[in-house]
């Protein structure tokens, strides 16, 4: 690709490249499925038509414009989901998005009651507060996901202080959840529970294969967690966590479980409810033989048609639809 350097996995073209590169002809749209590293290398941007269409988030907009391409088109990506028959939602205000996401996490829970992933008191999702990035809302220690609404959530700030709500927080989600916001300014979201797939998976040690469509979504996209020493009750250990995700979008927690994270509520749990079903259809192919490898080529392609972020939003939007019919009291 010559001086034009992409993240791996993070753009994926419709069209070609011009003559510059052979995959078809005419170039007229690029989406760009994640944000641009500040480092990223673009000149060769300049090759492409001066209407070319670039659909990306604000972030690498930002960089594109300081980069000097004020010829290129951004479009925002909710119209494409929209000719598509979904519509991504404009919040006018702080006050909607955080309703919209608070409504989404309630949904969260509810789903992974739905589907079985809740065990005890064990498992949490978060999301991080739109006005206030320090603060993060998450279920309150003790109450059954299948029962949790919008106002059981409780907020809290990184110092482990409820904020609002009257109930405690379980002390493996601030020490957990506290750490990896803090670390990843890009994460808004992070779920885990211990769900049988996932728990099973991680005692194994090793990253899922890219054995299947929809596993190669976390293909090169895993972290591994290795030091399991019981429950993590301090921060010290959640620090370690968000080191051993790094930049990836999931995490696996060796004899423990699995760990997702995302842009937004909607991402971070679509995600999580696909990789408990990789990890259980690995363990069947394992358990019945040898499954063929998807090639490195294939395997990124198919990431980033199913594993951008539009994607991953659109994904969740039919759970979220069933579980609001089925359960409209977690609207309260």
């Amino acid at each position: 690709t010559g001086d034009l350097v992409f993240p791996p996995g993070e753009w994926f073209f419709k069209g070609s490249l011009d003559n510059e590169i052979s995959i078809i002809d005419d170039v007229n749209l690029i989406l760009l499925t994640q944000g641009l590293p500040d480092h990223c290398h673009i000149p060769s941007l300049k090759k492409f038509k001066k209407n070319i269409d670039i659909i990306c988030p604000n972030s690498a907009r930002r960089i594109l414009e300081k980069s000097g391409f004020t010829s290129i088109k951004v479009l925002n990506p909710s119209e494409k989901v929209k000719q598509k028959g979904l519509e991504m939602k404009e919040f006018a205000s702080v006050d909607e998005l955080r309703r919209d996401q608070l409504e989404k996490l309630a949904a969260g829970f509810r789903l992974f009651a739905h589907f079985g992933f809740n065990e005890g008191v064990a498992g949490h999702i978060t999301y991080r507060d739109p006005e206030f990035p320090d603060h993060f809302w998450v279920n309150p220690l003790g109450v059954h996901f299948s029962q949790i609404s919008v106002s059981d959530l409780i907020l809290v700030n990184h110092d482990g202080e409820v904020i609002q709500g009257d109930k405690a927080v379980n002390v493996a989600a601030f020490a957990i959840h506290s750490r990896l916001h803090k670390a990843r300014p890009d994460v808004n979201a992070a779920a885990h529970s211990h769900s049988i797939y996932g728990r099973t998976f991680s005692t194994l040690g090793k990253l899922l294969d890219p054995i299947s469509q929809d596993a190669c979504a976390f293909y090169e996209r895993q972290g591994i967690y290795k030091d399991f020493s019981g429950v993590v009750e301090e921060v010290d250990e959640g620090d370690l966590i968000a080191e051993a995700l790094g930049d990836n979008t999931v995490i696996i927690l060796q004899n423990h479980g699995i760990l997702t994270t995302g842009s937004s509520v909607d991402i971070a749990l679509w995600f999580y409810m696909s990789m408990e079903r990789c990890c259980q259809a690995q363990l069947m192919a394992d358990a019945a033989g040898k499954p063929e490898l998807i090639p490195h080529d294939v395997a990124v392609k198919t990431r980033s048609f199913i594993a951008n972020d539009v994607a991953a939003w659109a994904s969740y939007q039919p759970a979220y639809d069933m579980i609001i019919k089925q359960s409209p009291d977690l609207l309260d």
